[in-house]
């Protein structure tokens, strides 16, 4: 038995929060009533999965630290979260579109993410951390559900019309770059692995490649190259995005420090 090192469950627990509040953006904005309570609810499962690593990384921390104080009172700079989860949800549109909201680049980012972490739940569960391993069974199961949902809508957009295959292929182009912090490991990542708590990314990989070229075959799309981002997020270097995403997030925490409801 060990315990995965605090950084790893921190880089863990805010790539769930980060994409659980982006997706939480289209609460009452979907383009359908269901896909707006689906996408509420992969939310909530994301946070959930949050709640239970700040909770688990807490109980390592200095007195005091608590699962909200991790979530709304650090800073950019603390967070580990990968890129590919703060970015807007309208990165292909043009700056004069009159949505800011592009469900393809959603789809697209849950299934690209979801693919990934599908494989990294399953083998965390073999972790020498047993909580973190729990973590990974209950959160397995809810991610292979948000895989799949990504996946089908991921299918029907690219195989669709030729405008929802245009916003789809546009959408892979500009956020396939981002998942190659899939496979570049931090300080906290190699230790994580050093101790058998973690997994080393580079042996999903290839499993990884072969679940997005089936779904990109099935949906008529091509794979675009996965070139031309500088990985930084593991180490607190994050895009402009990431602060308005926290700014909007821990507005009210940070207003009403000690609140509770």
């Amino acid at each position: 038995m060990a315990t995965a090192p605090t950084d790893y469950l921190l880089h863990l627990a805010d790539s769930a929060l980060i994409l659980g509040q982006r997706n939480a953006e289209w609460c009452g904005h979907g383009p359908v009533l269901e896909e707006d309570i689906a996408l509420t609810n992969i939310s909530l499962d994301l946070v959930g999965q949050a709640r239970l690593l700040y909770q688990h990384a807490a109980a390592q921390m200095a007195p005091g630290t608590t699962e909200d104080s991790l979530a709304y009172f650090r800073d950019p700079g603390e967070f580990r979260n990968l890129t590919l989860l703060e970015l807007p949800h309208h990165g292909p549109l043009a700056g004069t579109a009159a949505a800011d909201r592009d469900y393809a680049t959603t789809i697209t980012r849950n299934f690209l993410y979801g693919a990934f972490m599908v494989l990294l739940w399953e083998a965390l569960q073999a972790s020498r951390d047993p909580q973190l391993a729990a973590i990974a069974a209950k959160s397995l199961k809810e991610t292979r559900y948000h895989l799949r949902h990504a996946r089908d809508w991921l299918v029907r957009l690219g195989d669709g019309t030729d405008e929802s295959q245009r916003r789809t292929q546009a959408a892979l182009a500009h956020l396939m770059p981002y998942t190659q912090e899939f496979w570049t490991p931090g300080a906290a990542e190699r230790e994580a692995v050093a101790n058998g708590t973690g997994v080393d990314t580079a042996l999903l990989r290839e499993a990884w490649d072969a679940m997005v070229d089936d779904a990109l075959d099935e949906a008529t799309l091509a794979r675009p190259p996965a070139i031309g981002h500088v990985p930084g997020g593991k180490q607190g270097l994050h895009s402009e995005h990431l602060g308005f995403v926290l700014a909007e997030m821990q507005s009210l925490a940070r207003q009403h420090p000690g609140a509770t409801w």
